[in-house]
C-alpha cells in the first residue's frame, strides 16, 4: 500500500510539471493564425476590378502582402512573417492584368504602335510611370516599381506586379491607370473596403 501511495504521488508531481501553463507566444501565434486564416478565407484575390476599353480587359487585383510573405516564409512559424508584415504593412501591391477578347498577344504591333520588343522593353522600365493611387485623404503616392511577369507568348494574357510606399493598412484607394502603351485613355480602379468579402 505504501508503495502504491508513493507511485501515486510521483506521478501526481509528474503532471503537475508537465502541465504548463500556455505562453504569451503561444497566445501571440494563436492570434496570427487565426487573422491570416481570416484573410485566405475572405480570399486573396477577392478583390479584383475589371474595366473593358474596346477589346482589351485591364484586371486590377489588390492582394495582401500578407500572402506574399506566406507564399515565400510558409506557415510554420508565423510569428516572423507577422513581424515582417508589421514592418512592411505601409506597402501594398496590385497585380495588373492585360488580356485581349481573343487572347492575342497585346505586346504585337497592331495593338501598341511600337515594335515588341520595344513593348516588352516598356512593359519592363516604362510601366511605373502610367501608374499612381490616390487615397481616400486625397493623397497622390506614386508607382515605386514595377515587376512584369513575362510569359514568352505562353499565357494568353500580361501580367505586372505594382508596387505602393507609405499608404496606410487601412486606407482606401483608388488605382489610376494612364494608358499609354494601348492609347485607351485613363482608367481608374476604385478599391473599397479592406477587407469585402465575396460571395460565391
Amino acid at each position: 500500500m505504501k508503495d502504491l501511495n508513493k507511485l501515486f504521488c510521483i506521478l501526481f508531481v509528474f503532471l503537475c510539471i508537465s502541465c504548463k501553463k500556455e505562453t504569451k507566444e503561444d497566445t501571440r501565434n494563436s492570434e496570427i493564425r487565426d487573422r491570416y486564416f481570416n484573410l485566405e478565407k475572405i480570399g486573396w484575390k477577392s478583390r479584383a476590378y475589371t474595366q473593358k476599353v474596346d477589346d482589351i480587359g485591364f484586371i486590377a487585383t489588390e492582394v495582401p502582402i500578407q500572402y506574399y510573405l506566406l507564399k515565400d516564409l510558409g506557415t510554420e512559424n508565423l510569428i516572423p512573417v507577422d513581424s515582417l508584415y508589421e514592418a512592411n504593412k505601409r506597402e501594398r501591391i496590385i497585380e495588373f492584368t492585360f488580356q485581349q477578347d481573343e487572347e492575342k498577344d497585346l505586346l504585337e504591333k497592331e495593338f501598341t504602335g511600337i515594335s515588341y520588343t520595344d513593348a516588352v522593353k516598356y512593359m519592363s522600365f516604362g510601366l511605373d510611370k502610367d501608374f499612381y493611387v490616390v487615397t481616400s485623404k486625397k493623397d497622390t503616392i506614386a508607382c515605386s516599381g514595377v515587376t512584369y511577369e513575362r510569359n514568352y507568348k505562353i499565357a494568353p494574357y500580361q501580367k505586372v506586379l505594382l508596387f505602393f510606399s507609405g499608404i496606410d493598412p487601412n486606407e482606401k484607394i483608388q488605382l489610376i491607370y494612364e494608358d499609354y502603351l494601348f492609347r485607351k485613355g485613363t482608367l481608374k480602379f476604385q478599391f473599397k473596403d479592406t477587407y469585402t468579402q465575396i460571395a460565391l
